[in-house]
């Protein structure tokens, strides 16, 4: 397994040049992404490069997060406020995703997708309006636990942590969640699972196999 030393912004055109020719599989007209990844790993910060890096190239693209798309606290918080089990099943709308964001891009959908539907601050949905994205565009999802989910991604990538940067870089009343992590790791494989794999270890350089 080889990997190449980058730069953030290196990375973000690489990639997006890759997406240039990306076609999906089932005969949509948008393809589909993930940036998969633990906060700390700040796979946000490489959706939103990428989406620059289109931009200029002349290819249309929304990023959306799923932190965007928590459940109700009650949901959330039904076994406590630090159940690592209830953080990596329960958290995230599974189907609201589908609902609201695949859907929309399957063939024949009608590219409006709905960026965000629950306020986590508020706990009431954000009543964002659907966006259009002209059919092309491509959907970047980022956020955790993003494979193993039959999720009809076209292009994955993980932004991998080692354990112990895992740990430096989530902050301490954060740290219930690492056990979901390293569940995640057991069960679903990301580093072998995904098409693309960033070691995220420095922050300043990262190095990909892709």
């Amino acid at each position: 397994m080889r990997f190449e030393a980058i730069t953030w912004e290196r990375l973000g055109d690489a990639l997006a040049e890759r997406l240039l020719d990306l076609k999906p599989d089932d005969g949509s007209p948008w393809p589909r992404v993930a940036f998969d990844g633990a906060p700390a790993a700040r796979p946000d910060d490489l959706a939103r490069r990428v989406a620059d890096a289109l931009q200029i190239r002349g290819r249309g693209s929304l990023a959306v997060g799923t932190e965007g798309f928590l459940r109700p606290a009650s949901l959330r918080f039904e076994y406590g406020r630090e159940d690592a089990d209830a953080y990596y099943d329960g958290w995230f709308d599974s189907a609201a995703l589908w609902r609201e964001v695949f859907g929309p891009l399957e063939s024949g959908g009608t590219g409006r997708v709905l960026p965000d539907l629950w306020d986590p601050v508020t706990d009431r949905a954000t009543r964002s309006p659907a966006v259009p994205l002209a059919p092309g565009g491509v959907l970047l999802l980022h956020g955790p636990f993003l494979l193993g989910r039959w999720y009809p991604f076209d292009l994955t990538v993980h932004l991998r942590l080692s354990p112990g940067a895992l740990s430096r870089r989530t902050p301490p009343d954060q740290h219930w969640t690492l056990p979901a992590f390293e569940r995640y790791e057991s069960d679903v494989d990301p580093d072998g699972t995904a098409d693309i794999l960033v070691r995220a270890d420095d922050p300043r350089h990262p190095a990909w196999r892709g």
